[in-house]
């Protein structure tokens, strides 16, 4: 444990590439889910997100 030694920091790890997919995944589902539902409400109701 010298000062002098690698910092683990600074290396990249393949669990984090896959964790960052993952995420990016899950927001593009998110993202899409909300561009259908205003779809839907647009086309059904005329307008987007009406309060009745």
């Amino acid at each position: 444990m010298s000062p002098n030694g690698k910092n683990r920091s600074s290396q990249f790890n393949a669990s984090s590439n896959i964790y960052t997919i993952i995420l990016a995944f899950a927001f593009a589902i998110v993202l899409a889910t909300a561009a259908f539902v205003a779809y839907n409400c647009y086309f059904q109701y005329g307008t987007f997100f009406e309060i009745p």
